[in-house]
């Protein structure tokens, strides 16, 4: 017999939609063996109506020696991670690394670079838009995504008019939190004007987060609310794995349980839209692995992160074909 809170929710399946109370109920309330009917409406609900798994992959185009400082990232230069640092990488060298996805069957490419972002046209953004000409000329059905900070209303024109596809720009918690997660570099709501900007020249949208920060439940459900507000095609959910050096390396890890309860609830509120497992998918959820991606997500980033390692291509393509059976 269904958990009365679950058998309420089920009425996402026929198109409508839980409200802040609702979500917060299934949160706080929902344990136990009653978890996994959760994850199984999330389950049903991904089914019906989002798109079926895929992968995609990302590079580090520019790491470290980042002037933000945001308390959970290993490239803050205020930070004292060991990672390696480097300049943008040269057109060239992107390329190389996208004919490498691209002969592996990966057909979705990341192209990611630490710093607060690009407002006004420089030298370096230039470069970026050359290397996004290259890609789309020699690859050109591979879709282009990027993940370069903040933009203006121009700057985004001029990615939309070079090929860019999808852009990522994160929320990453509870937007009436995030000024505790990042010290006076940067705000909330230059983020959702970058999205807004992307929008208006039609680029697609991940916008996203990451568990495990310290946030409450309520945190959890107005980040994912938050995102419904902005009507985003894709929703990238990291699960912190605290990292020696940043001021978040001693909190604990997020329980594998908790985790699926997260993104069953993110896929109830969010049920159309595609929900990937980025970050800590293998790390923190080891051989429960399999549960999460059957918990309402729909996509993987594959092949390795921005400074940890994630799993070859072809065991997840070969992980996403059993998937698609359930």
């Amino acid at each position: 017999m269904l958990n009365p809170l679950i058998e309420n929710a089920c009425k996402v399946l026929d198109g409508s939609e839980l409200t802040r109370a609702e979500a917060l109920e299934l949160a706080e309330r929902i344990e136990g063996e009653d978890v996994l009917d959760l994850i199984s409406l999330a389950n049903k609900v991904r089914k019906k109506f989002a798109a079926p798994f895929f992968a995609c992959s990302i590079l580090n185009a520019k790491s470290g020696a980042c002037a933000q400082n945001c308390r959970f990232c290993a490239q803050s230069a205020h930070h004292h991670a060991a990672i390696e640092s480097y300049p943008l990488l040269a057109p060239e060298q992107v390329l190389e690394a996208a004919r490498q996805v691209y002969g592996a069957g990966v057909r979705t490419f990341g192209y990611v670079t630490s710093g607060r972002g690009y407002p006004e046209r420089t030298p370096e953004f230039e470069r970026m838009l050359e290397t996004f000409d290259l890609l789309h000329r020699e690859l050109p059905d591979m879709k282009i995504c990027a993940s370069i900070g903040i933009l203006s209303r121009e700057t985004a024109r001029l990615l939309a008019e070079h090929h860019v596809w999808r852009y990522n720009m994160n929320l990453q918690t509870n937007p009436a939190r995030y000024a505790e997660l990042i010290a006076d570099t940067h705000d909330i709501a230059e983020k959702i004007a970058t999205i807004r900007h992307l929008q208006e020249f039609g680029i697609t949208n991940c916008t996203g987060g990451i568990f495990g920060l310290g946030e409450t439940w309520a945190d959890r459900i107005d980040m994912a609310l938050a995102i419904r507000d902005l009507d985003v095609e894709g929703i990238p959910l990291n699960v912190l794995l605290p990292i020696p050096g940043t001021p978040l390396e001693g909190r604990a890890v997020m329980e594998p349980v908790d985790v699926a309860k997260a993104f069953a609830l993110v896929r109830l509120i969010n049920p159309q839209k595609m929900i990937k497992f980025a970050a800590g998918r293998e790390t923190v959820m080891k051989d429960f692995q399999g549960l999460l991606m059957l918990s309402g997500a729909s996509g993987v980033i594959t092949g390795g992160y921005l400074t940890t390692r994630g799993r070859v291509i072809a065991d997840d393509q070969r992980f996403i074909e059993h998937l698609n059976r359930f």
